[in-house]
C-alpha cells in the first residue's frame, strides 16, 4: 500500500509508523486518525513533492536557457565592444570609455575539458606535430671506432702492450 521509492519525501520513521498502521494496526482507529487518513495523508504528500519536482525541473530547464541567453550576449557584446574600440582609435575620448569597460571572458561549456597541446608533454617526440618546411640534412655520424687513434687494430695494439709489461 505505502510504497518507499529512494527519493520519498516522506521520513523513514513516518514510512514505518505508515506501514505499522497498514499491518500490526489496520483494525485499530483511533478519533481522527486510521490506516485510511494516514494513507491519504501520505499520498497528499507524494503529490505535492512530485509537483515540487516538476516546477524544480522546470526552473532547471528555465535557468539553463536564461544562462545561454547571457552567454549569446556576453558574445554579440564582447564583439561590439571589439568593433567600437577600432571605431574609436581617432576619438581619444570615446577610446577611454570604451577602455574603462571590461567584460568578463566567456564560460566554456562543462561538457568540454581543457586539453593541453599533444607536443606539450616534454620528450614526446611520437606524438609532436610534423614539421613544417624542408627535412634538415643528415650529417655523418661519427664512428667510436674509426675516430683518432683507437682504431679497432690501435686499441688491440695498447691492451697488448699493457699485458706484456
Amino acid at each position: 500500500m505505502f510504497e518507499t521509492p529512494e527519493n520519498d519525501s516522506i521520513s523513514p520513521a513516518l514510512r514505518a509508523l505508515l506501514e505499522l498502521f497498514a499491518t500490526d494496526l489496520a483494525d485499530v482507529k483511533f478519533p481522527d486518525v486510521d490506516t485510511a487518513v494516514l494513507g491519504e495523508s501520505a499520498a497528499h504528500v507524494r503529490e505535492k513533492a512530485e509537483a515540487v519536482a516538476r516546477v524544480q525541473a522546470a526552473l532547471d530547464a528555465a535557468r539553463q536557457e536564461l544562462n545561454e541567453s547571457q552567454e549569446s550576449l556576453l558574445q554579440k557584446g564582447q564583439r561590439a565592444l571589439a568593433y567600437a574600440k577600432v571605431f574609436a582609435e581617432d576619438d581619444a575620448e570615446l577610446g577611454a570609455k570604451l577602455e574603462a569597460i571590461h567584460l568578463p571572458r566567456p564560460v566554456r561549456k562543462g561538457g568540454q575539458a581543457q586539453v593541453e597541446p599533444v607536443g606539450a608533454a616534454p620528450g614526446n617526440d611520437d606524438n609532436a606535430p610534423r614539421r613544417r618546411g624542408r627535412p634538415p640534412k643528415l650529417r655523418p655520424v661519427a664512428n667510436l671506432f674509426t675516430d683518432g687513434g683507437n682504431g679497432a687494430d690501435g686499441g688491440q695494439d695498447e691492451a697488448a702492450a699493457s699485458l706484456q709489461s
